[in-house]
C-alpha cells in the first residue's frame, strides 16, 4: 500500500557535473507529470515520463532538475552566412534610403552578432551527462517511493483500525437485530389489549409481527457487509489499492443506508450512523492511496 504523497531527491556528484532531481507528488485521480528543467533536458522529458511511470501509477508528479556543468568541453564556432548577407542588405538599403548616414557596417560588427556566430558543442549526444541525469533521477524515484510506502504503512494501519471498528458495530447491530420483532410484538400486544380491554387476537398479533419482521430484515446488509470486511482486509495486502478500496467504500456507504431505513429501532439506528462516521473516515483515508 502506497501513499499517494511523498518527496525524494537524488543527486549525481562527478566529473565535472553536479546534478540535482527532486520528485514531489500530490494526490490526483490520475497520473499527472510536470518537468521543470533547464532547456538542455527537454529532449529528456519522454524518458523521464517513462522512468515516472514505471515507479508511480496516478497522482499529481513534479520532477525539479537543477544542474552545474563545469568540464572542458571541445567548442566550435558556427557562422550563418546567410543571417550575415542579410544584416548587410540591410545596412545597404538603409545607406541608400539615407545617404547622409554613415554605413558602419563592419566584420568586427556582423562578429558581435550573437546570432551570426554561435558557440556549440562538437560531438553528439551528452552521453555522460545523460548517465548522470538518469542516476539521480533513479535515486530520486527510489528515496520517493520509500516515502510513500512509510506513509502508506501508516495509512493501512489506521484503515485496519476503522475496520475493526466498522466490523465490531456490524456484530453489535447483528446481535440487536432479532431483539426488534420481539419488541414490536410486545408493544403491539400491549396497545391491543389497551384498546381491546385484554381481548387479543393472537392469530393477527403473529401476522402482523410477521410483516414487520420482513420489512426490517437485514440479515442480507449484515452478511454483504461482513463480505465487505474481509474483502477490504484482502485489497489492503496489496500495493496499488486506491480505486479498489473507493469503490469498495461505496458499498459499505450503500449497506449502512439500507440498514438505516429498515431497522425501525433507534438503537440500531444509532450504531449504523455510528458506522457510516467512520466509513466517512476511511474514505477521506482512501483518498491519499495509490
Amino acid at each position: 500500500m502506497y501513499s499517494m504523497t511523498g518527496y525524494g531527491k537524488g543527486e549525481y556528484r562527478g566529473g565535472g557535473i553536479e546534478l540535482t532531481v527532486e520528485v514531489k507528488s500530490v494526490n490526483n485521480r490520475y497520473l499527472d507529470l510536470a518537468v521543470k528543467s533547464p532547456r538542455f533536458f527537454l529532449a529528456y522529458e519522454e524518458l523521464v515520463r517513462g522512468m515516472v511511470r514505471e515507479s508511480i501509477s496516478r497522482g499529481h508528479v513534479d520532477v525539479f532538475v537543477s544542474y552545474s556543468d563545469k568540464r572542458e568541453k571541445e567548442r566550435a564556432l558556427f557562422v550563418d552566412l546567410d543571417l550575415a548577407r542579410a544584416y548587410v542588405q540591410a545596412a545597404t538599403e538603409i545607406g541608400e534610403a539615407f545617404p547622409f548616414l554613415e554605413n558602419d557596417v563592419t566584420v568586427s560588427y556582423l562578429l558581435r552578432q550573437g546570432d551570426v556566430v554561435r558557440t556549440e558543442e562538437s560531438g553528439g549526444e551528452d552521453e555522460e551527462l545523460l548517465f548522470a541525469f538518469t542516476s539521480a533521477l533513479k535515486s530520486a524515484l527510489a528515496a520517493h517511493k520509500a516515502m510513500r510506502l512509510a506513509e502508506g504503512m501508516r495509512l493501512e494501519a489506521d484503515l485496519l483500525s476503522r475496520m475493526e471498528t466498522i466490523s465490531a458495530l456490524r456484530d453489535a447491530i447483528a446481535a440487536r437485530a432479532p431483539r426488534v420483532a420481539e419488541l414490536y410484538r410486545e408493544k403491539l400486544t400491549e396497545r391491543v389489549k389497551e384498546y381491546l380491554g385484554g381481548k387479543v387476537d393472537e392469530t393477527r398479533i403473529l401476522t402482523e409481527c410477521a410483516v414487520f419482521a420482513d420489512k426490517c430484515n437485514i440479515d442480507e446488509e449484515l452478511t454483504r457487509l461482513s463480505s465487505h470486511i474481509a474483502e477490504f482486509r484482502k485489497i489492503a495486502k496489496s500495493e496499488q489499492v486506491g480505486r479498489k478500496l473507493d469503490f469498495l467504500v461505496q458499498e459499505f456507504n450503500r449497506e449502512c443506508n439500507t440498514v438505516c431505513s429498515k431497522s425501525n429501532d433507534s438503537e440500531i439506528t444509532a450504531l449504523a450512523l455510528e458506522m457510516k462516521n467512520e466509513i466517512e473516515k476511511v474514505r477521506e483515508q482512501i483518498q491519499n492511496l495509490e
